[in-house]
């Protein structure tokens, strides 16, 4: 989990706007191809990419473009205000691709709102800036005295960086009366040197003769390489050594360990004597094949020096060579093909990552990634996925490209926090799994209203208090954050709050107009059959405000009626109906009806 936040922390987080996923097929189309000739020096002009996009520098500007290359070895640079694409660095096309042709570095342009994948290509062009170079800087010939004119002599070939037209074109020899030169090509292209006698030896003449051979390859101005070549004329042999087959085809796992048996070759001469012994030896092999094989001059077994690897060189042609003590010698060949194997774990390359992401956005993108694998068939065929309980969603895009986005609306005050682990696999045997852990936060928006943490609050106050006194508190919590937690609290005013209190509580006001109606009904019906007809009189002194604060000392409850017919809506006292008065004397003005004067018309509760 510390490596992937750790990892999380490296990231450089390109921020997305708010968007339903969309790629752009222009990154499925036909690639930009640009060229650069090698050695140019760094910061170089290469393109203007806003221009080849088609953007005016602002939206370019705007749109955070980001150039993204295979494992993040950029050697390009972007002027985001212009739009300039310049190079990292002065580029060496041999460092980069040896002998492969062309070289060519693939890369994406990144735009953001929306989300637009480029390819490109840039191809690095050669140029003439290595001669050849002979590895052997001098050879033995040995050539027969009885050995006829148009005999050729296999020699061994130069080294040459440069490719194409600036790698060896031909070799010459020093002028002589006996040798010339003739250029030959191989299978795989390369081109080596092969003596021809013009003219028969004698050794008695001319035992010994020493040539100049030189390499040049095609560029302008040529550049070239010599190395020094002894012919030996011998005494007569006239049997060369043969092998048993002129062509093995060998296939070798690049797992195998070093000094593996890769074949075992032969070859037999009918001479007899020192001209039938046979020494076996590598024939024009360039220096990449001397440190990987070596050859038993004796036995003729060829084993591992180094370890092989697949994904750097497929196969091998080497060629034999046995020679007998008289200077005669025989040639074959050997193609060695290098088998798979399941060496190499799939890779992530991270080009874009959010977070944290806001609750509300649905299928909102969080990471831009790819992957590879440096194994080939099966063993580099990749799959990728995450949790299945997560909210998220792989897509895969233009090319080896994967989108990681929210499958829906996220609730942040469920869960505020997402591990996602992304699982990419090979289909190889061991399968190969390479796991890539990142943390990606939700962040709040108000999508909570605060809440009392009661329905209803009631509070006592006494009477003639004083401004500003605290009487209680109330509380309310939301379950948002940050800002869109705070809470502030505010009286309505009375018009609203009638309002308020209706919308909540429709049924209470409903329960309050059914009491009025209740108690309007029986005050009619008491009317109409004169049951009060008590005679009035005072009201009942012991009730008689006498602080003068207009208030009564304690509570009183009486059953009152109205007499019929009167204009002035009088109530008539008949008897207490609780018993919160029973400790007190009831006095003479008790047992009389008293009459008090009420604006509304319906039995009164005195407090």
């Amino acid at each position: 989990m510390e490596a992937s936040r750790m990892f999380i922390c490296r990231q450089r987080q390109v921020v997305f706007s708010f968007l339903l996923f969309g790629l752009s097929l222009a990154g499925a189309a036909e690639p930009r191809r640009y060229s650069v000739v090698e050695e140019t020096e760094g910061s170089s002009f290469v393109t203007n990419l806003a221009k080849d996009l088609g953007l005016e520098q602002r939206e370019f500007s705007s749109r955070g473009v980001t150039v993204i290359s295979r494992g993040n070895k950029l050697h390009l640079q972007l002027n985001q205000e212009t739009g300039d694409l310049l190079l990292n660095e002065k580029l060496d096309r041999e460092d980069l691709c040896g002998h492969t042709e062309p070289c060519v570095l693939r890369f994406q342009a990144l735009l953001e709102s929306p989300l637009e994948f480029f390819q490109a290509e840039l191809q690095v062009t050669d140029i003439n800036d290595h001669a050849p170079v002979f590895l052997d800087k001098e050879m033995l010939v040995k050539v027969s005295e009885s050995s006829p004119p148009g005999t050729t002599f296999p020699l061994k070939n130069a080294e040459d960086l440069d490719v194409g037209q600036n790698n060896i074109e031909s070799y010459v020899i020093s002028p002589n009366s006996y040798f010339r030169v003739l250029t030959r090509k191989r299978s795989d292209g390369r081109k080596y040197p092969e003596l021809v006698l013009d003219k028969a030896l004698d050794r008695e003449e001319e035992a010994e003769l020493r040539l100049t051979l030189t390499a040049l390859d095609g560029g302008s101005p040529p550049r070239s390489g010599t190395a020094l070549v002894y012919v030996e004329v011998v005494d007569f042999n006239d049997n060369a050594p043969e092998f048993e087959q002129p062509f093995y085809r060998v296939q070798i796992s690049e797992d195998s360990p070093i000094g593996f048996l890769v074949v075992k070759v032969s070859a037999t001469d009918v001479d007899t004597g020192v001209n039938g012994e046979i020494s076996y030896s590598l024939f024009q092999a360039s220096d990449e094949i001397s440190k990987t094989f070596k050859v038993n001059s004796l036995t003729g077994e060829i084993r591992l020096k180094k370890q092989l690897d697949f994904e750097k060189l497929h196969s091998y042609e080497i060629n034999i060579e046995a020679r007998d003590a008289g200077g005669f010698s025989g040639k074959c060949t050997i193609l060695i093909q290098v088998m798979d194997v399941n060496d190499h774990a799939p890779e992530v390359t991270m080009s874009a990552f959010t977070s944290p992401i806001p609750e509300n956005a649905p299928e909102t993108v969080v990471a831009v990634f790819s992957v590879s694998d440096l194994d080939s068939e099966e063993n580099g065929k990749i799959s990728c996925s995450i949790q299945d309980d997560l909210p998220f969603l792989l897509k895969s895009s233009v090319g080896n490209f994967y989108t990681l986005l929210t499958e829906r609306s996220l609730d942040r005050e469920s869960r505020a926090e997402y591990n996602i682990t992304i699982t990419v696999s090979d289909l190889g045997t061991p399968k190969r799994t390479t796991q890539l852990n990142m943390t990606v936060l939700v962040s709040d928006v108000n999508d909570n209203a605060p809440a009392f943490t009661q329905t209803s609050y009631t509070l006592f106050v006494r009477e003639n208090n004083s401004p500003a006194l605290h009487i209680g508190s109330v509380s309310a919590t939301d379950r948002d954050s940050g800002t869109n937690a705070q809470v502030t609290y505010s009286l309505l005013p009375p018009q609203y709050l009638v309002v308020a209190l209706a919308s909540v509580s429709s049924l209470f006001l409903f329960s309050v107009l059914l009491f009025v109606a209740v108690r309007l009904c029986r005050r009619s019906r008491a009317a109409s059959v004169g049951r009060c007809s008590l005679s009035e009189g005072p009201f009942p002194g012991h009730l008689v405000d006498v602080s003068g604060t207009g208030t009564l000392s304690q509570s009183y409850q009486y059953e009152v009626c109205l007499a019929g017919g009167s204009g002035t809506n009088e109530f008539k006292f008949r008897k207490p109906v609780l018993h919160n008065i029973q400790g007190h004397s009831l006095g003479p003005e008790m047992e009389e009806n008293s009459n008090f004067r009420n604006d509304f018309g319906f039995s009164l509760q005195l407090k």
